[in-house]
């Protein structure tokens, strides 16, 4: 990785997190002062990092490409001897395209937010913690090494916590948020124990003192790291056996679903699989093993999702599967790096649309979420229904929308991997393909066709401009996003000096790519047939052993709980036991006998001279006697 020292307008790249991390500290600390007017405040600092982003790509852009990494130096955060942990911002192709990502998706939604948290008396607070998140996901996405990554990491952590339990008067939204919060404590784990590991090998954790010495560490090092980050990612992008947490989260308002789901949190576990390839191109097992959790994920959310009649739980099934896609691509290497990033980047565009088209329905229909009870919305939310219907034709890869351009190249990577891998990897993105086109179907039909199944006292109605206007760029983006990343290689090129390039570069047009747009096509048909055709019931009819599993999650929670919440209770349990019986039991027992003792002892002390001088001879007979018996 080349790293020059910062030039021009990239020396002032601290505003990308000065200009959010301003925001959040004036309406977290400002009070309710700053009521009127902090949402646009929020807004403004977003906007503020993206232009700021904007600028800096371009500025990238003039340099060669091999010259496109600049490294500033900000300040020395922990210098201790050998440990030096500094704060530095990197710019290169990786980090510059998550930047213009989180500040431009972030900027839509809080722009959206402004209509959504119109009646809420605590938006100010809300704007506040919307800056913070993103400040804290920027801070991941642009450190120049690991510790500052890790700071941004458990800031998005704490962001998202304080933004799903946001309504705090509610009983669910809290539960769901500290059940995001531990499952991620649990991936951040391996994100720490990498960092030691790297520091114990290496005597360094910044990125590219890493990556120069990932070679000299082996195989071994290399595969225990990347089994470790891998931890970390699949906490992050609510992969498996991490995912239950992802479901619940949707407990928050709806603009912070769009924002994990697109932008920011659940996108930062693949950004790290991604910016650390040096490291996983040392462990064929490491790039396996990443290969193989996105595969089973993949499949896993979009059955999730297919049962699902809560169109946000719904929808948080679909990104934990299209998560599942970009973790395949990052574990095919080289040959999939730029695919992944390039879903990222599409998904960020039809994924926020879908999740805004959801919150103007909610907003439409009184908070409710279930699509049993909607219908008949499109023609009276005609705007919002035609941009979720661009979303859906994206994400479910229908040419010439984004999903056909970016994941399809996912799906030959896998193929072209050859063997009984690359058989399984590629036959399961094709099959979860055709899930998409299911399950999206379904969403679409359920919530805009059909008859109406609203209760009497709702009152659908369009949406207003503040929260329209950011869901039709999101349209237009998820229309032409994917074709303009990957025709004439422009992502492919503009990420090679940091991922390499794919070995391979197929055709818009292949076997697998065909495969899956027809499968998808035909699972589009099924659902219409289910739910087009015929009149959707308001109440869910018992389902088969299939369905019944999709809307338990496949049993997730069950999981969780059987094999890591029930053992972690017992072993609690076990070690309150010994603590208090076995340590505390030992220590008492010991002051008990000494205690005890003392006080038996005592009564001896009797204070009458008589008793003392008969004790002192019987002494003196005792010991005159056991002199003669030794001397005889």
């Amino acid at each position: 990785m080349t790293t020059l020292a910062a030039t021009g307008a990239l020396r002032f790249s601290w505003l990308l997190l000065a200009f959010p991390v301003f925001g959040a500290a004036v309406l977290l600390l400002g009070g309710r002062r700053t009521n009127r007017w902090g949402h646009l405040l929020g807004c403004a600092m977003s906007l503020a990092s993206f232009v700021y982003g904007v600028i800096a790509f371009f500025t990238l852009l003039s340099y060669p490409a091999a010259d496109r990494s600049r490294d500033l130096h900000l300040y020395s955060w922990i210098p201790v001897e050998r440990f030096q942990a500094n704060i530095g911002i990197l710019l290169d192709p990786l980090s510059i395209c998550f930047v213009l990502l989180i500040t431009g998706v972030g900027s839509l939604i809080l722009i959206y937010s402004i209509g959504y948290m119109a009646h809420d008396p605590e938006r100010r607070r809300f704007f506040g913690y919307l800056n913070l998140f993103i400040a804290a996901m920027l801070l991941l996405v642009i450190s120049d090494n690991y510790l500052a990554l890790y700071a941004g990491w458990e800031g998005v952590g704490l962001a998202s916590y304080l933004l799903i339990g946001f309504w705090q008067s509610r009983q669910a939204p809290p539960a769901a948020a500290k059940k995001a919060f531990i499952a991620n404590r649990i991936g951040d784990a391996g994100l720490s124990l990498a960092i030691m590991l790297m520091f114990a090998e290496f005597g360094t954790f910044n990125f590219t003192g890493v990556f120069a010495s990932a070679k000299s560490g082996g195989s071994g090092v290399g595969l225990a790291l990347g089994l470790l980050l891998l931890l970390a990612a699949c906490g992050k992008s609510a992969q498996l056996p991490l995912q239950s947490w992802l479901l619940d989260a949707m407990e928050g308002p709806t603009p912070v679903s769009a924002l994990i789901h697109a932008a920011t949190m659940v996108t930062a576990g693949v950004y790290l699989m991604v910016r650390s390839n040096p490291i996983l191109a040392q462990s064929a097992d490491a790039r396996m093993a990443v290969a193989i959790v996105g595969t089973v994920t993949l499949l896993f959310g979009a059955i999730i999702a297919c049962g699902k009649d809560d169109i946000k739980k719904s929808l948080a099934g679909s990104t934990m599967s299209q998560i599942g896609y970009m973790m395949l691509g990052a574990g095919l290497g080289p040959a999939g790096y730029a695919f992944a990033i390039a879903q990222l980047l599409a998904h960020g565009f039809f994924k926020a649309g879908l999740f805004l088209g959801a919150g103007s329905v909610m907003h439409g229909m009184d908070d409710e979420v279930n699509m049993r009870r909607y219908g008949a919305l499109a023609r009276i939310m005609p705007i919002t229904a035609v941009t979720f219907a661009i979303s859906y034709l994206a994400i479910i890869g229908i040419p010439p929308f984004s999903a056909f351009f970016t994941k399809d190249p996912i799906i030959d990577a896998a193929w072209d991997q050859g063997g009984t891998a690359g058989w399984l990897m590629g036959g399961a993105a094709i099959i979860g393909a055709g899930i998409t086109g299911f399950y999206m179907t379904r969403m679409v039909l359920m919530t805009f066709t059909g008859a109406k199944r609203w209760e009497e006292h709702a009152h659908p109605h369009e949406s207003p401009a503040v929260m329209t206007w950011p869901m039709i760029v999101l349209a237009i983006g998820s229309i032409g996003a994917g074709a303009f990343l990957i025709i004439n290689n422009r992502l492919v090129d503009f990420l090679a000096p940091v991922v390499g390039t794919p070995p391979v570069l197929h055709g818009l047009w292949t076997v697998p790519g065909e495969t899956s747009l027809a499968l998808a096509v035909v699972a589009a048909v099924l659902a219409w047939s289910m739910y087009g055709r015929v009149p959707v019931p308001e109440t869910a009819p018992r389902g088969n052993l299939v369905t019944n599993a999709a809307r338990q999650e496949l049993y997730g929670n069950a999981f969780n709980e059987s094999v890591l919440m029930r053992p972690g209770q017992w072993l609690t349990r076990l070690s309150v036991f010994f603590d208090s019986r076995g340590v505390d039991g030992l220590v008492n027992t010991i002051a008990a006998t000494i205690g005890g003792s003392s006080g038996r002892l005592r009564r001896i002390q009797t204070g009458f001279v008589r008793s003392y001088a008969l004790s002192m001879l019987i002494g003196a007979v005792l010991l005159v006697a056991g002199l003669l018996v030794v001397r005889l």
